[in-house]
Formats: C-alpha cells, sequence, structure tokens
C-alpha cells in the first residue's frame, strides 16, 4: 500500500482534477459519504442512535464535514454543524459549495465566532454519541490557533467517540509530530491513500483505527504516481516470502552462517541463531569465539558451533576475521554482530570480514559499532549489506541526535540507504526498512512488548534466515520485520515477552499471512470500499 505525504496528496488531487477530469466538488462529496457511513456504523451499536456533532474549519476539511453532516441528515440522523472561527461567508471553493447544499438540504450552520458561542458547543459535545473532527486537516504543522485549540481540548474532555476527517486536528500528516492539544480519535477516515504521518509516533498513537477511503481517484493514476514510500502489508509479504519444493533438501534450503556471541552475551548469539533455523535455513553455523563455544553448542541443538581461534579470551584477531571469511565466502548469508564484543581487536576483526565479504552480510549491534568511524567502508564493501540498528546505534553511526532520528524516521532511513548503499532496517516504533534506490517500507505489524532484551537479535536471525532462502536482501529484510512484529504480537500481546517467545511463533505467523486474517495480522489501517 503507498504511502504519500500531505504535499504528494495534494499533487494527486490535482491530477485528478485536471488531467483525469474529476471535479473536486465531486472528490469531496465522495470523501463525505465515506466519512458519513464510517460514523454510521458506530452508531449502529448505540441504542437510541444518538446525536452527532460536527466541527468544522474554514478549509477543505471543513468542506468535508459539511459534506459529512448532509449525508448524515439524508440518512435521518440528528446532526448538529458548528464552523469555527471564520463565517459561512468566508468560506469558498468546494467547501463554500458543501457548505450551500448543506444549508439547502435544511441543516444550520452555527458560527462560533465569540466567546458566547462556545457553551453551545460545550453543550452539543457532552451530549452527542459521535463527534466528527473535521477541523484542520492534511494541511496542519507548528502550533494551533486559539479556536483550535479550544476546539481540541474540549473534545479530548467531553467526547464520547471521535471520528478524524484525514488526520486528527493536530497531527502532523508528514512526520507524525503533534500539537499538545491535538484531537485523540478512535477512527480516523482517511483519504485515497494513507498519509505518512498516521503511521508515525505520537501521531499513530492519535489516530485510533485508520480507514482509508476509496473517494473515487482514477486507480491508474494512483497506481502510476511515483511515491517511493510504501505500508507492508500481509499480502506484499505472502507475495515475497520464499517457497521451498516438495522435494527439497536441507542444502536447497539455504545455508546461513553468523558470527555472534563473546562470554558473557552468549544470549544474543543463541537468539539470532535459533531465528534463523526457525525462519526456514537449512543450515545454520555459528562462529563465536572460543570462551564461547561450549555455552552455545549446549544452547543450539540444531546449530552447527564452531568456536574461533582468539588473542585472549573472548577477543577475535586476524586469525579468526579469517576463519570467519572463508566458511562465510561458501554459504549463502553471513549474519555478524549480536554479542560479539567491542574490544579494539574483535572491532578491526569485523571491519577485516566485512570488507572482503562476498556473499550478502546482516550486519547488526556490535558489528554496526565496528563501522562508526568508518562508514566509508559500507560504499566500499563488494557484498550486498543489510544493517539494522535501533535509533542509539543510528546515532553513532551519524551523529544525529537519538530524538532527530525518531522524530524524521522516513527520512532519514532513506538519506542513509542511499548514501551507503544498503538496506537499512531502522528498528523502532514503527520499524522502517529503506533501500539504496530511495524506496521505503513503513512496517505495521508489533506490540510494545517487543521492547525487550534479545529482540533485535531475533531480527537478525530472521532477516538471515530469510536471504538464505534464495530472496534478496531488501524483500528478506521487508518479510523480516514483518514477520517479527507479528510473531511477537503473537507471543505476547501485552508486556512480559521473552524474545526467544518471538521465533516460537514464526510458523503461526506464516500461516496466518497465508490465509490473510487482516485482523490477526495486527493491521490498523484497513481500506473501505
Amino acid at each position: 500500500m503507498k504511502l504519500v505525504t500531505a504535499q504528494e496528496m495534494k499533487e494527486i488531487d490535482k491530477l485528478a482534477i485536471e488531467k483525469y477530469g474529476v471535479p473536486g466538488i465531486v472528490l469531496m462529496d465522495a470523501a463525505a459519504k465515506q466519512v458519513a457511513d464510517v460514523v454510521t456504523k458506530q452508531l449502529a451499536n448505540k441504542s437510541p442512535l444518538g446525536k452527532v456533532v460536527v466541527l468544522c474549519g474554514g478549509g477543505n476539511n471543513g468542506g468535508d464535514g459539511f459534506g459529512a453532516a448532509r449525508w448524515l441528515h439524508g440518512y435521518g440522523i440528528q446532526v448538529k454543524v458548528f464552523l469555527l472561527g471564520t463565517v459561512v461567508a468566508k468560506l469558498s471553493g468546494e467547501a463554500a459549495a458543501e457548505a450551500a447544499m448543506l444549508k439547502a438540504a435544511g441543516v444550520a450552520v452555527t458560527e462560533v465566532v465569540m466567546e458566547e458561542d462556545w457553551f453551545a458547543v460545550e453543550l452539543a459535545l457532552e451530549r452527542a454519541a459521535v463527534v466528527v473532527d473535521a477541523i484542520l486537516g492534511t494541511g496542519f504543522s507548528g502550533e494551533l490557533r486559539p479556536a483550535a485549540k479550544r476546539a481540541c481540548q474540549l473534545i479530548n474532555q467531553l467526547a464520547q467517540h471521535v471520528v478524524a476527517v484525514d488526520v486528527p486536528t493536530g497531527v502532523n500528516a508528514d512526520d507524525g509530530s503533534a500539537a499538545a492539544e491535538a484531537v485523540q480519535a478512535n477512527i480516523t477516515v482517511t483519504m485515497a491513500l494513507p498519509k505518512t504521518g498516521l503511521l508515525l509516533y505520537p501521531g499513530k498513537r492519535l489516530c485510533g483505527s485508520i480507514v482509508v477511503a476509496n473517494i473515487g481517484m482514477p486507480s491508474q493514476l494512483v497506481n502510476d504516481f511515483p511515491s517511493h514510500k510504501y505500508r507492508i502489508t500481509a499480502d506484499m509479504v505472502r507475495r515475497l516470502l520464499p517457497l521451498r519444493a516438495e522435494d527439497a533438501h536441507k542444502g536447497d534450503a539455504g545455508r546461513v552462517v553468523i558470527c555472534a556471541g563473546s562470554p558473557g552475551f552468549t544470549g544474543a548469539a543463541a537468539l539470532c541463531s535459533h531465528a534463523a533455523v526457525k525462519a526456514g535455513a537449512g543450515l545454520v553455523s555459528l562462529l563465536t569465539p572460543l570462551a564461547s563455544r561450549e555455552v552455545l553448542a549446549v544452547k543450539l541443538t540444531e546449530v552447527m558451533v564452531h568456536g574461533l581461534l582468539e588473542r585472549m579470551p573472548g577477543v577475535l584477531g586476524s586469525a579468526a576475521a579469517s576463519d570467519v571469511l572463508t566458511r562465510a565466502n561458501k554459504a549463502d548469508v553471513l549474519a555478524i554482530g549480536p554479542g560479539l564484543g567491542l574490544s579494539d581487536s574483535t572491532q578491526q576483526a569485523v571491519r577485516d570480514i566485512l570488507a572482503k565479504a562476498e556473499v550478502p552480510v546482516v550486519i547488526d549491534a556490535d558489528a554496526l559499532t565496528a563501522l562508526k568511524d568508518d562508514t566509508e567502508l559500507l560504499a566500499k564493501m563488494a557484498a550486498p549489506k543489510v544493517l539494522t540498528p535501533h535509533a542509539g546505534e543510528m546515532s553513532r553511526l551519524t551523529g544525529l541526535a537519538v530524538e532527530e532520528i525518531n522524530k524524521n524516521r522516513i527520512d532519514i532511513a532513506q538519506k542513509y540507504a542511499q548514501a551507503w548503499q544498503a538496506v537499512l532496517v531502522l528498528k523502532g516504533a514503527p520499524t522502517v526498512v529503506a533501500c539504496p534506490d530511495g524506496t521505503v517500507y513503513v512496517n505495521s505489524t508489533g506490540t510494545k512488548a517487543l521492547a525487550t532484551g534479545g529482540s533485535g537479535d531475533v531480527l537478525t536471525g530472521i532477516i538471515a534466515g530469510l536471504a538464505a532462502q534464495g530472496v534478496s536482501l531488501a524483500e528478506a529484510a521487508v518479510c523480516g520485520v514483518y514477520l517479527h512484529g507479528l510473531a511477537g504480537s503473537l507471543a505476547c500481546d501485552d508486556v512480559g515477552l521473552a524474545a526467544g517467545e518471538i521465533a516460537s511463533q514464526l510458523s503461526a505467523a506464516k500461516r496466518i499471512i497465508a490465509k490473510d486474517d487482516a485482523n490477526v495480522c495486527n493491521s490498523s489501517i484497513k481500506m473501505l470500499k
């Protein structure tokens, strides 16, 4: 599913009107009907139906609100409409046309411009079964003006159930940032395509369930529009997941070599290795410092564990780097980093391995730290690579503050994937997968329970296990983050998840994707036809 910014959505609207001949009022009224239909479904669960209050601003978002009110009135639902901070006479364009049609249908618009007008708003909100937020749409950024701010505060204090039009008032449609008083919606009906800010925090938290409304936008226009941002869906993953022939043997299912685990950090290596097995890799070999070999050999029944020569216990050198390269270059994919160690010697060994690797490499954890002062190595690598940093590791690699990275997850991931010519998996809420060609995928699965030690090690193993089975690194990353999030949700939907439980649910996650069970796939976005 494509994602768009506010500006890209404006361009699509303009093309629909100018190139495809779809009048703006037709698009707006289709949007209005979809909002009204969602509100009607919410009212169906209430007895008696109750009243609907629509709060409108003076722009196109308000126009959608006027239209929704007219449709609701036509359905026989009691509706009260308020126009905030301006008067009907000052409306223009499609918003003015919708207001005129609403008046012709016999529904009055109460203008809220004086202090005494707000009492009626408060009273209506207290009595409403559903409130429609049509105050500000995708054009918002920065801080709310007084009238909008006051309306948002009242909605959050008094409304029982809120349906937001396109985006909750006070949420930035591009980056998900939000004003302190932004509306907390139960449902957001967004038009034609999801906006990027609806998938990014804190905006995602304020949207509630998201409904993508079909407003009659020409399908060819949507399909051809050059957006490079996508939301990962079950359908996408189902099409990308590697398939195994009925007569396949373990050699056909791919060979993974993992270099991980120093003394005291063997759990990271074990989690990563086990996840690669559960992701479907036919053969998994773990290369670990000799001091860790016995512990890991006991932990891992299905993994071949090999001890690497050490300079001192747990510390690798050039001999270990040579051994890793010899073994890895005979495999299908190398994963390196989880719990490997931060000594200068080990870090240099990592750089030596990356410089000479010939097979695709998944770079995580301590291997990322080895690159913090040498990211130029990434551009020099002959092997394709996936980097899997969380925001802290990304900060060390780029010098950017963690706060800046989290506020601009999509743009930063896209920028550095291109600069480093790597698939970049920026872990977090949500995880973003960016590709060297500028394409970005935003994950849609996951749970707060995944905020637990070892979760990232499992993800590295999943991606490596998938990549070994013949899909590209980008495809392995897209499928891996989706499966990881879904498996985490299946294992634990609140808190208290042990990272090892994620891998145990991978098979169940794959079965759900195969059945296209959107409800279990933790999909908070639904398509409204």
